[in-house]
């Protein structure tokens, strides 16, 4: 099983945490943290050029000039897609989805594979709790430095969504985000140095992902 040192927000070691090894003591598969993470961006991801077919360009309902005598090519309306302003061949739809594919047990097991990662790499900071009084930035910003974090990397803080002073405390931090332990996603945490969470929040987040 796995087992975390739990600080204060002054940094103190005050105990020590045992951990769930069905979350936190996962062995590494870089095919399956993969994988997830591209249909992650995949599913994520909006279609947003689109173009107009010959049929919902406005226009062209006459015919530019009679089938024959004028001695020039037929064409029966000036929306064809070989006229300028006429409809576009086989350009990007908005209609189209880019959506893959994964199984729930597969995207929590790479979720689980980051999470013992970060725990293996002591960069899984477990704090009694995270009530920062009056949601002030300056006494996260702190609690921080006092906590075996290299200010150089980034920090994922796990805060529960009731705990609205913590998440005002960190919006306003460059190298900071916040996320709920239901919300946990692979993508943030391959993004992430370091993941920060509180006591309250490592339960909500093994009675999440346990299953």
């Amino acid at each position: 099983m796995a087992k975390v040192k739990v600080y204060n927000l002054e940094g103190k070691d005050v105990g020590e945490l045992t951990l769930s090894s069905k979350i936190f003591d996962v062995a590494a598969s870089p095919t399956v943290v993969h994988e997830a993470s591209v249909a992650q961006m995949h599913n994520a991801r909006q279609p947003l050029a689109h173009t107009k077919t010959r049929a919902d360009v406005r226009g062209g309902g006459r015919k530019p000039w009679k089938q024959k005598g004028t001695g020039r090519a037929r064409h029966g309306s000036t929306r064809s897609p070989i006229w300028v302003g006429g409809g576009v061949t086989f350009g990007p739809r908005s209609e189209r989805t880019f959506d893959v594919k994964i199984n729930k047990k597969m995207r929590r097991k790479a979720i689980c594979m980051l999470l013992s990662d970060r725990v293996r790499e002591n960069h899984f900071i477990a704090v009694e709790n995270l009530g920062i009084e009056g949601g002030k930035t300056a006494k996260l910003v702190k609690a921080l430095k006092a906590l075996p974090i290299d200010a150089r990397r980034s920090v994922l803080i796990v805060i529960d969504p009731k705990n609205m002073e913590a998440r005002r405390a960190a919006q306003n931090l460059q190298k900071v985000r916040t996320i709920a332990p239901n919300s946990l996603n692979v993508n943030d945490l391959l993004r992430s140095g370091y993941v920060m969470a509180g006591k309250s929040e490592i339960e909500l987040m093994t009675s999440t992902f346990e299953r």
